[in-house]
């Protein structure tokens, strides 16, 4: 009797519990991976790319494009010569300028310079366009906007930090 009812209440419990938890983790690994697309949350460290400089970077949906911050900006003969902040290791960097902007921010509509710069977020390593201003004031250096999340990736306000930088070519820090 007692053998019947473990194989009559029991064993069907655990196969609907096997199945429910093979449920979830699929969920979950669409969660994390929407397609080819990851998500992300409001704040995501990235890695600047080939100096392995890992920035705090703002995830802003409403901004266009990307900033970087840049202190001590000068433009000559086509490069852009800034430093990062000295929170930040404050490397000197000097990029190609491959075009100009006008950018309105809360503060005034400006033209800044734009250069392309490589980063490493979570397992992702992505190449794109960001615009050059002094970020001093605010409190993350970088910020990624549209331009470079309709493309790779889904943002989930209510988190953050989803994924440290974790490209093949970037060591763990």
């Amino acid at each position: 009797m007692e053998v019947q009812l473990i194989n009559k209440y029991i064993f069907p419990s655990v196969g609907w519990l096997f199945l429910a938890l093979f449920a979830v983790c699929s969920i979950g690994f669409e969660m994390v991976y929407a397609g080819e697309k990851i998500i992300v949350g409001e704040v995501e460290d990235v890695i600047l790319l080939p100096w392995r400089i890992k920035l705090p970077a703002r995830i802003d949906t409403g901004a266009a494009t990307s900033s970087l911050d840049a202190q001590e900006l000068k433009v000559e003969g086509g490069f852009a010569e800034f430093k990062l902040s000295q929170k930040f290791g404050g490397r000197q960097l000097r990029l190609p300028i491959v075009d100009w902007r006008y950018i309105r921010s809360s503060e005034a509509r400006e033209r800044r310079p734009i250069v392309e710069i490589e980063f490493c977020i979570g397992p992702k390593q992505v190449r794109t366009r960001v615009n050059l201003n002094d970020r001093s004031k605010v409190k993350y250096p970088l910020l990624l906007g549209r331009n470079i999340l309709k493309e790779n990736f889904v943002v989930d306000c209510t988190q953050e930090r989803c994924f440290p930088p974790s490209c093949p070519e970037v060591p763990s820090q």
